[in-house]
């Protein structure tokens, strides 16, 4: 006679002190945790504040996002273990500095700039941060120097949780620097124009000019003529510092295409294209 069992999945049980640190970090609103928001709570030391960690760990009422940084598991998930939560307060755990926003296509993305679902979180940063994997979602780090942050909001990502993000014109500045984290030149300008309505010409002018990079100057100028967004002035501020080199238009696309005198472009994106593309 051959005899049947069902294997049973592990339950996650809360004993008392593990009930009362997850109810304050609750109450607390630090659902994202570190060693010394127990050690708070308990008055544990180092050592055994660890232990009632890795107790919660293993039974799945938290996960380990990196070494010293963890996250409640919502009981609504059952028996789910693993858990990254929003994606953008990981991102500003993982930054550990003020000085961070969340950029480019990631700051697209909050600002209801993009038609496609976002396969890497992407933060600016003063200082150098290696990029790396949680949970499956990918976190990479771009970085900036301090006289650089500027342009930078705070949003909410989640109902209690606020994080660090460019705003409407500092975004697409951004995009124009380093289209190749935004999916290229069309997909920011996908992004102006699904907010055009919403965006400051003369803040956008004043951006490039500030962050001083040719490139920046070049494809904006050419953006905002293609799109017949700009005022004559703010054209001509933009046309005033340029070089006589050449930049391309969109880095992610071949170097081909006809070279504009105008604004010191390869222009690889015809304006027609881009105005089909815009319109997808």
């Amino acid at each position: 006679m051959v005899l049947s069992h069902v294997e049973q999945e592990p339950t996650k049980t809360l004993g008392r002190q593990a009930a009362r640190i997850v109810m304050m970090l609750h109450e607390r609103g630090r659902p994202l945790f570190a060693r010394a928001d127990v050690e708070a709570i308990t008055g544990l030391p180092a050592k055994s504040a660890r232990n009632v960690i890795a107790g919660l760990v293993d039974r799945g009422l938290a996960t380990r996002l990196k070494p010293g940084l963890f996250i409640l598991v919502p009981f609504e998930l059952g028996l789910e273990r693993e858990y990254l939560g929003n994606p953008y307060v990981v991102a500003r755990e993982l930054a550990d500095t003020p000085d961070y926003y969340v950029s480019h296509a990631s700051a697209m993305d909050l600002h209801q700039m993009v038609t496609q679902p976002q396969l890497a979180v992407f933060v600016t940063s003063s200082k150098a941060i290696r990029p790396r994997t949680v949970l499956g979602t990918e976190f990479r780090f771009v970085r900036s120097k301090p006289v650089d942050l500027f342009g930078i909001d705070e949003l909410w990502a989640t109902k209690t949780e606020r994080v660090r993000v460019s705003d409407l014109e500092r975004t697409i500045i951004d995009g124009l620097k380093q289209p190749e984290h935004c999916g290229g030149f069309t997909e920011v300008a996908k992004g102006y124009w699904i907010r055009r309505d919403d965006l400051d010409t003369s803040k956008l002018v004043d951006y490039a000019l500030r962050l001083d990079v040719g490139a920046v100057v070049r494809r904006l100028g050419f953006m905002l003529e293609t799109f017949e967004a700009s005022a004559s002035t703010d054209v001509e501020r933009l046309r005033t510092g340029l070089t006589s080199s050449y930049a391309l238009l969109d880095p992610l696309m071949p170097a081909e295409g006809r070279y504009q005198a105008r604004w010191r472009l390869r222009v690889n994106v015809e304006p027609d294209e881009l105005h089909a593309i815009v319109r997808t």
